[in-house]
C-alpha cells in the first residue's frame, strides 16, 4: 500500500517574514561581495552554482533533498566566511556573500528547503506547475 505524505509549508505573515529575510540576505549578500575587491565576472559566473546540488536528486528524493539542502541552508556560507576570517582569506568571504546571496534570492522567489516527498515540495510552499500560492 502506498502513503502519499503531504509536506506542510509556512504561510501567513511567517511565510511573508521569510520571504523579507531572504531579501534581506540576498541584499546584504551581494553588498558584501562588492566590498570584497574580487570580480563582479566571479559573482556572474557563481550565483547560480549551488543549484548545481539539485543533480542529487538523480539518487532519489532522500539524498536529493539532503544534498540540495545542505547546499541551501546558511550554514555552508557562515562557515566558509568564518574560516576566511580566522585565516585571512577574502576569497573565502567572497565565496560565502555569493554563495549566501544565492540562499537569499532562492527563498525570495519561493524556493525553500526540498522535503523528502518531491523536489517540489519546499518549506515555503510547494513550487512549479501544481504549486499552491509558492
Amino acid at each position: 500500500m502506498n502513503t502519499i505524505v503531504t509536506a506542510s509549508a509556512v504561510t501567513g505573515m511567517p511565510r511573508l517574514l521569510l520571504r523579507l529575510e531572504g531579501l534581506a540576505l540576498f541584499l546584504l549578500g551581494t553588498w558584501f561581495f562588492s566590498q570584497s575587491g574580487l570580480s563582479w565576472w566571479l559573482y556572474i559566473l557563481l550565483f547560480f552554482s549551488p543549484d548545481l546540488s539539485f543533480a542529487g536528486y538523480m539518487a532519489g528524493p532522500k539524498a536529493g533533498s539532503a544534498i540540495y539542502n545542505a547546499a541551501h541552508t546558511t550554514l555552508g556560507p557562515a562557515l566558509l566566511a568564518g574560516l576566511g576570517l580566522v585565516l585571512n582569506i577574502p576569497l573565502f568571504l567572497g565565496l560565502a556573500a555569493i554563495w549566501a546571496a544565492h540562499i537569499g534570492f532562492d527563498r525570495v522567489v519561493g524556493y525553500g528547503l526540498k522535503y523528502e516527498t518531491a523536489f517540489s515540495d519546499t518549506h515555503l510552499g510547494r513550487i512549479g506547475r501544481n504549486r499552491a500560492d509558492a
